[in-house]
């Protein structure tokens, strides 16, 4: 064993000297919603009194609560199938299939379905998840094929190549994918859905070309009460699969897959994650049918209309106060850097996309130093600083996560926090600078740095 230790102590120690050990967050007491802005409750339904007294009566009278017997194909789940059912109707899907996660659908869609002889072609920052599923899968790793973010030309590129060089394709007896999630969740930018799918449509005219999306941030949020960017977009029929996952927007736990009967059937016989796991519990399902009562119910919507609007208070507020700041201290990204949408897939006819984001990155290369003075103000607010391995090197970031349940004194206290370490660091920067000035004049370059401050 001690040499097992030695590596594994040395492997965390080269973490810890390149700040990028992962912790789990330490925290003495209950962090108050009004200063979490790192969780992704985006509607605050995890701490929803209405969503709670609901559950609650929902838990009084239901039938089965605890447990949930084993895996779907060893007990009957009268409860799953029902939700399944309900969200058939709920999202207009041919068949729906519930997971425990939406890590473990991902795993188990793009392990089973993509068939030898197969491509998947996936964006750049497509989520670790599917990236597990395509490495465990029977695909050949030369065609996993990575495409720059949310970049259409580069994926028209990759499928014109993929079509010269192969002759299955052409001729619709071997099939691609393109994996895409509509709602970013590290960088907040949406998938410019309308062009991808009619990009896969035009280069696939055999009808073997197949996008699947994972809405996990966008669910709850976008679309008609909360059914997604691809409901949205009015794309539900030209897309293979959708994900959609409980544990964020919602306040439970869970996902569900959308798609057709045969993929459906063909998961239940052939997708590990989903046969040897013990499915959700009735608690869980119970959970997730109380949120859906909400979005069905309108009450949902409300909490989303209030969300995004405090998503354009905070860059309205933050975005004149970066105007001084260097932006190799602190910046936004491109696409929330000016007023009003600035996502080079936006069209002119589609003036509204994309929309505003719950999700904003504070790009800084001291994202640990942004995220503990904000965690060390007298009224505590909580984000979370992102580094590698998790996103590229060199875009270290503090993501924001705004919820339902902030007030616009909530962002106005946290853009103030933002500035105040900003200031404090120029200022840092100013007297280190001054000091070695003092003890460079003897040396003769006194005047050199004068001029440079």
């Amino acid at each position: 064993m001690s040499s097992l230790n030695d590596k594994l102590s040395a492997a965390l120690l080269s973490r810890e000297k390149r700040h990028i050990r992962r912790r789990l967050p330490v925290s003495t007491s209950a962090v108050l919603p009004s200063a979490d802005f790192t969780s992704n409750d985006y509607l605050s339904l995890a701490t929803s009194s209405t969503l709670r007294a609901a559950f609650q009566s929902a838990l009084s009278s239901a039938p089965q609560i605890l447990g949930s017997g084993g895996s779907r194909l060893l007990v009957p789940a009268p409860a799953h199938v029902a939700l399944e059912s309900r969200l058939e109707n709920f999202f207009g899907a041919e068949k729906v299939l519930l997971f425990n996660s939406g890590f473990d659908a991902n795993v188990a869609f793009f392990s089973t379905i993509p068939q030898p002889g197969d491509v998947v072609l996936y964006d750049e920052h497509i989520h670790a998840s599917v990236h597990d599923g395509m490495g465990a899968s029977r695909v050949d790793s030369s065609s996993l094929i990575k495409f720059p973010h949310n970049s259409v030309a580069a994926l028209k590129r990759s499928l014109r190549n993929l079509l010269h060089e192969r002759d299955d394709l052409r001729e619709g007896r071997a099939s691609a994918f393109v994996a895409v999630e509509s709602l970013y969740s590290m960088d907040g930018t949406f998938a410019p859905l309308h062009e991808i799918v009619h990009c896969v449509e035009e280069m696939l005219p055999r009808r073997n070309g197949y996008v699947i999306v994972d809405e996990a941030h966008a669910t709850g949020i976008y679309g008609p009460q909360g059914r997604g960017m691809v409901a949205a977009l009015g794309l539900e029929g030209r897309v293979l699969a959708r994900l959609h996952t409980f544990g964020k927007a919602l306040g439970g736990s869970g996902a569900a897959i959308l798609t057709t009967e045969l993929i459906r059937d063909y998961l239940l016989n052939y997708a590990r994650p989903l046969i040897y796991t013990t499915t959700l519990t009735y608690a869980n399902i119970i959970a997730v049918e109380c949120a859906f009562d909400m979005l069905e119910n309108g009450s949902a919507e409300v909490l989303a209309l209030h969300l995004l609007d405090l998503s354009r208070y905070f860059l309205e507020l933050l975005r004149p106060h970066l105007q001084s700041a260097p932006p190799k201290l602190l910046c936004l990204p491109d696409h929330l850097s000016a007023d009003g949408p600035n996502d080079p897939t936006n069209t002119a006819s589609d003036p509204s996309f994309p929309p505003p984001t719950p999700i904003i990155p504070l790009l800084t290369p001291h994202p640990h130093s942004l995220a503990a003075h904000l965690a060390s103000l007298p009224r505590p607010l909580f984000t979370k600083a992102i580094t590698w391995p998790t996103v590229p090197v060199g875009t270290s970031r503090v993501r924001v996560c705004l919820h339902a349940g902030h007030t616009r004194d909530d962002v106005k206290k946290l853009v103030d926090g933002i500035v105040d370490w900003v200031q404090a660091w120029l200022a840092r920067e100013k007297e280190v600078a001054r000091q070695w000035l003092s003890v460079a004049e003897g040396e003769g370059v006194g005047v050199w740095m004068e001029s440079k401050l």
